[in-house]
């Protein structure tokens, strides 16, 4: 079990496992989870880290051709 203390103004440092764990770095931003008497730390993502995650490797698609795309699904509910 890690462990840390809570200093009298409230604050603690996470603990160097913890920090490797969610690939946190000086600077990075966790979010609290408060759910069932338990908190849950997570590592808050800047959006600009997602770029590039997911990779299309069909033919490059125009704005107009994806609003068509999505009037069609709607069209079809």
């Amino acid at each position: 079990m890690i462990e840390s203390s809570v200093t009298s103004r409230g604050q603690t440092t996470l603990p160097k496992v913890v920090r490797e764990s969610l690939g946190l770095s000086a600077g990075d931003k966790v979010r609290y989870v408060i759910c069932d008497q338990e908190v849950r730390i997570l590592p808050v993502r800047p959006i600009s880290r997602l770029y590039g995650m997911l990779k299309y490797q069909g033919p490059v698609v125009t704005i107009d051709e994806m609003e068509q795309a999505v009037a069609r699904g709607a069209s079809e509910e």
